[in-house]
């Protein structure tokens, strides 16, 4: 309840990298975002969050794939806790 509608990924915290690869992001890594569509004082900054949702199905180490309809994300502090009210 920030405010921001749309997140968009500019970086993976903890990822260093390698040559010509795009940093990949799933539910629970650290991301730094920007916000495209949401209130005016969120946007053109660079805002610490979280993935919640991801489309793509990942597998859980009790073997079971899980998915979301929707990819999504929280804007969190730098301790990790949300900004927005719970």
């Amino acid at each position: 309840s920030t405010g921001a509608k749309n997140l968009y990924i500019i970086s993976v915290k903890g990822i260093k990298g390698r040559l010509n690869r795009l940093p990949a992001a799933g539910v629970g890594d650290m991301v730094m975002a920007t916000v495209k569509k949401g209130k005016p004082e969120l946007r053109k900054k660079v805002h610490p969050a979280v993935v919640i949702r991801q489309r793509k199905s990942y597998r859980r180490k009790d073997g079971v794939f899980l998915y979301f309809e929707d990819n999504a994300g929280v804007i969190v502090n730098n301790k990790g806790e949300m900004k927005g009210e719970a």
